[in-house]
């Protein structure tokens, strides 16, 4: 029997993932996070949680001190995820295009953030600790003091040898009946002894997969969007038709006349910037597409906004420019203003849920983006009781997207916590 259950959170956000760790039997006695607002939150569905509120750079020595006060005992887990938008696929190449144009450090200072969490675990000694980030945490460098550079997992390593063994593995959530093609990269190291010897004989710590994109004897098939939510009442960007009253959070925002008209006329798995002519059903009009210049993939610049055939305005995404008072294209790549598959997961979703412009975020056949109730079940989040206010008053569906794109699937997070209580039986 393990008689040491506690945990310690960092980076907690607003404890969404902390769900998944609570429901595994685990006690979260102690977290941090940075922003007021989210800890607010974390406070609200955490009552029992000793919360820190701050950096972590300056607060690590509380921390630690903290959790003396609060426990005998090294913790059972630490669980940490650090921010992710300087080691982001999407961020990277944004960053990289701005320090092309020496408009900004070469560095992310939110790279660093591993470096006092992995002080505070070789302050505490945990039993295990758990990294969830994006997957090119793995190929990220961070500067180490003294002008010297190291990839962050070797950093990890060689920081925690000898007392803990593990590393990194890149997980689909679809694959364990998450209905989200959500790719994370989950790192668990390890001082425990029975830990140890369970991954020197497998080489992992996570649980089997239950389902896989080719679905087998012992495989299920991925949960596809119309399996997680096509029972829901149908919605529409439409004043008055964009909220359903008997469900809470099934609410979506009101699109402009002009934008609606573009995913009005876009067809499942397409893009608006594909629309075809409305006028005289002309469907030869060229494609959006994609190219790239210099290795760099780059939206085109040539997709006509007229029909080639009869030349009336094209369903796709414009806008007046300001400056010369003509119609010009709206800048973006073919995966934006694009409707979802009713037969696959959703794709990994973000702050942006419920923004049209978003990469492939448009509802497979309702004109709309994903409702707020939408994101919680592609989550996984509505499975587990959470409440999205502070003080019995509902946050705002802006902070609602944010915390939800932000959050890992607390299935994800239960399922590997209870592998780990499974070793250590």
């Amino acid at each position: 029997m393990i008689e040491n259950r506690s945990v310690l959170s960092l980076f907690s956000s607003a404890g969404i993932g902390e769900v998944g760790i609570k429901a595994s039997g685990l006690n979260i006695l102690l977290s941090n996070e940075l922003l007021r607002n989210r800890c607010l939150l974390y406070q609200e569905n955490f009552p029992e949680t000793t919360s820190i509120c701050g950096d972590i750079w300056k607060l690590q020595d509380e921390i630690c001190k903290k959790w003396n006060e609060l426990s005998l005992q090294s913790p059972f887990l630490i669980y940490a995820t650090p921010p992710c938008q300087g080691m982001s696929f999407n961020s990277v190449g944004k960053r990289l295009q701005e320090i092309r144009a020496g408009r900004k450090p070469k560095d992310d200072p939110r790279n660093r953030l591993i470096i006092p969490t992995i002080d505070i675990v070789k302050k505490l000694h945990p039993q295990w600790l758990l990294l969830e980030n994006v997957e090119g945490m793995q190929n990220t460098i961070i500067p180490i003091g003294n002008g010297e550079y190291k990839n962050i997992i070797d950093y990890i390593r060689e920081e925690l040898l000898p007392d803990y063994e593990g590393g990194p593995e890149i997980v689909n959530c679809a694959d364990y009946g998450i209905p989200q093609t959500r790719v994370r990269l989950i790192t668990i190291f390890t001082r425990s002894e029975k830990g140890k010897a369970y991954y020197r004989e497998y080489g992992s710590f996570l649980p089997s997969r239950t389902h896989s994109f080719v679905p087998s004897e012992d495989k299920l098939p991925w949960v596809s969007l119309r399996d997680a939510i096509g029972d829901l009442p149908a919605l529409s960007s439409e004043v008055g038709k964009n909220k359903c009253e008997s469900i809470p959070w099934h609410i979506v925002p009101v699109m402009k006349k002009e934008k609606f008209w573009w995913v009005q006329n876009t067809p499942e798995k397409e893009t608006a910037y594909n629309n075809q002519c409305v006028e005289c059903g002309y469907n030869g009009n060229q494609r959006h597409g994609m190219c790239f210049v210099d290795g760099r993939h780059i939206s085109r610049k040539d997709t006509p906004i007229y029909c080639e055939q009869c030349g009336a305005l094209l369903p796709r995404p414009t806008i007046i420019d300001k400056k010369t008072g003509e119609r010009r294209r709206i800048k973006g790549f073919d995966s934006a203003y694009r409707r979802m598959s009713w037969d696959s997961p959703a794709p990994t979703l973000t702050q942006n849920f419920q923004s049209e412009a978003s990469d492939k975020k448009i509802h497979p056949s309702q004109h709309r983006t994903l409702s707020i109730y939408e994101g919680l079940r592609l989550q996984t989040i509505s499975d587990y009781d959470y409440k999205f206010s502070i003080n019995n008053q509902a946050i705002s569906m802006n902070s609602c997207c944010h915390v939800i794109g932000e959050s890992v699937p607390p299935r994800l997070i239960e399922l590997i916590c209870r592998k780990i209580l499974n070793i250590e039986e």
